[in-house]
């Protein structure tokens, strides 16, 4: 039996993508959304996007909508400047994508940060953040937030000025106050002067909960991590904590217990839900293009170098083995152009052959190849390959199948010692840092790990 739809969305949710500091599974995320009734949630981890993708499909397979968000580390000055004045004064702001336009500019933002503003976090400032406010909801954030922090200094002049700007900047129907209940009691002198200043300045308020693991019985658990992460153990009295057990994912009707005298402040929630539309297309291939001289065209080119590399191959071949079946080889290699020319995938076999012979002829060394991409005959005609798929049996449409498309994925190792210039190559050739990036992987922690740093950090 499904739950009447909440009047309550979370807005303000950190997952596991926020290392070692949110404890949100996304599996176990959708599961408690949905069994709250919730419409939509948001993911809004500390300053980064990593974790976007996988939580737009399990939302879209949850039937939940996803809001996709970031909390962003303001920097106090530039973002250039890197100071321990310049660390200890960041400040929080969450960024809710409204559209794609908003999508783009939380991309920028984020990726800004990291490249540009990382002084302990990844940081952003005002001048960054003007030039990408399009398409964005703000929300104060936390007590660590810029209006919250003057609230608290008792500075009431320079939060009322710091509420008008965000408004101004992001336009009166995108910024919202933030108010929340977490047991901390600086958190109730906010609300209330919050409260007060919503009337005032006639800014609407949103009520959050700042998420940062499921239930409240994983507080301690989170203790643990905040440990882990910090270097700390549950000991030392310095430690870092939030000093609360109330940043759970609560239920719609522990929000509206709490929130009853807060005008509008639950609604908003879902207003402000149903506004943020970002959907992804995944039905569309988006390569780098390979450019190719007037006279051909990147089909015509792809089967030119083909049938040169097939010749050349050959050769070797025969030379080992002058009765090869030259007939069963010329087949394979007429389907298999076939198939790639149909599929789309010219250009791609074109820049991955490009960029390995690139390090071979710069003293890379690459491997022969693994995986599927060796059963093509395509492939090792090109170079991509050293592996002669028909001598050892190898089936192609393992690789590629024209029943059932899907992206060609070719595993080419290279040797620790250069990939940077192959690396740097493929960088300038193809369009620099608009198109091409590295990859990263996520380090878990698995059992072994576990208990070796929640050890550590428990002081045993």
């Amino acid at each position: 039996m499904t739950s009447p739809p909440a009047s309550f969305v979370h807005l303000h949710v950190h997952t596991q993508y926020s290392l070692l500091d949110g404890a949100i599974r996304l599996d176990a995320l959708f599961e408690r959304a949905a069994a709250f009734g919730m419409e939509a949630v948001a993911i809004t981890d500390h300053g980064t996007m990593y974790g976007v993708l996988e939580f737009y499909q399990m939302a879209r397979k949850a039937g939940i909508k996803p809001v996709i968000g970031c909390e962003c580390y303001l920097a106090p000055r530039s973002m250039t400047d890197k100071t321990p004045m310049d660390a200890k004064e960041m400040r929080h702001l969450v960024l809710l994508a409204r559209d794609r336009e908003g999508y783009r500019n939380l991309c920028e933002l984020a990726s800004r940060a990291h490249l540009e503003g990382f002084y302990y976090k990844p940081r952003i400032d005002k001048a960054l953040l003007e030039r990408h406010c399009g398409g964005l909801i703000a929300l104060s954030a936390c007590l660590h937030g810029e209006i919250p922090r003057h609230i608290l200094s008792g500075r009431m002049d320079l939060a009322d000025e710091a509420a008008r700007y965000y408004q101004q900047l992001f336009g009166e129907e995108n910024f919202y106050l933030e108010v929340q209940h977490n047991g901390i009691p600086d958190q109730e002198r906010v609300n209330q002067a919050l409260r007060e200043m919503s009337g005032r300045l006639s800014i609407p308020l949103v009520a959050t909960n700042d998420c940062h693991y499921l239930n409240a019985a994983d507080a301690r658990a989170h203790e643990v991590l905040l440990c882990i992460q910090t270097g700390k153990t549950v000991r030392d009295p310095n430690r870092f904590r939030f000093g609360t057990d109330q940043l759970y994912f609560k239920s719609p009707e522990e929000m509206q217990r709490y929130f009853a005298d807060y005008p509008d402040a639950l609604a908003n929630t879902v207003a402000i839900a149903r506004r943020c539309q970002v959907d992804f297309d995944f039905g569309a291939y988006h390569f780098p293009q390979f450019s190719s001289d007037a006279a051909h065209s990147v089909d015509a080119l792809f089967e030119e170098k083909v049938r040169e590399g097939y010749a050349r191959r050959m050769a070797v071949l025969k030379a080992r083995n002058e009765a090869i079946d030259e007939a069963l080889y010329r087949q394979r290699l007429d389907y298999e152009v076939e198939t790639i020319r149909k599929m789309g995938f010219c250009g791609y076999f074109l820049i991955v052959a490009d960029f390995i012979r690139y390090s071979r002829e710069n003293g890379v060394p690459v491997g022969p190849g693994r995986g599927s991409a060796a059963g093509s005959i395509v492939a090792y005609s090109l170079g991509i390959t050293d592996l002669d798929p028909i001598e050892h049996g190898l089936i192609f449409e393992r690789f590629l199948n024209p029943e059932r498309i899907s992206m060609p994925d070719i595993d080419v190792d290279f040797c620790i010692n250069g990939r940077e210039k192959t690396f740097r190559y493929v960088f300038e050739r193809y369009g620099g840092g608009d198109y091409v990036a590295q990859i990263i992987t996520f380090g878990k922690l698995k059992t072994r790990a576990v208990i070796r740093d929640v050890g550590r950090a428990l002081d045993i």
